[in-house]
């Protein structure tokens, strides 16, 4: 099934479980005039289709206590040996990591970092990205301000 197939019953449960994911199929079915049964189906076939692929819940960064988010441009002096393979399974095991994107361009990866200050931030970068085998070149942008964050996909 692709997204062309998917009915405006389909999309309607994407949108709502987007901006709530812990609305009830009870919630759900009465919110789109459905039965409690045909809503749970759908969801569920949504579920093993793969359109619904996890639920989680958004954590507030800054309270947390992770001031800092940073985008980081990774760069690789040789594309063609193990360094970025080698990269890409090194990079898994750190939580500071919220994305990594191989990308076109004049960098060879994007990385989403968060930190709890700049001191914090410049350590992970020295010890983790920096000692990666084969990376020649990193750029990092700070994010000054949050204009728009989101998860949500346009369904």
């Amino acid at each position: 099934m692709s997204n062309a197939e998917l009915d405006d019953v389909d999309r309607s449960i994407l949108r709502s479980l987007q901006s709530d994911a812990t609305l009830s199929s009870a919630t759900l079915s009465e919110m789109l005039s459905l039965t409690v049964t045909a809503c749970w189906r759908r969801r569920k076939r949504l579920e093993e289709l793969g359109f619904i692929t996890g639920v989680r819940a958004t954590l507030g960064r800054k309270k947390l206590g992770l001031g800092v988010l940073a985008f980081v441009e990774v760069r690789f002096g040789d594309q063609s040996g193990q360094a970025p393979e080698n990269f890409e399974r090194a990079i898994q095991g750190h939580d500071e990591i919220l994305s990594c994107h191989e990308i076109t361009g004049s960098a060879d990866y994007m990385l989403t970092v968060v930190a709890r200050d700049l001191e914090s931030y410049g350590q992970f970068i020295e010890k983790v990205v920096r000692r990666q085998p084969g990376v020649m070149a990193i750029q990092s942008s700070l994010a000054l301000r949050e204009v728009k964050a989101t998860a949500k996909l346009p369904v």
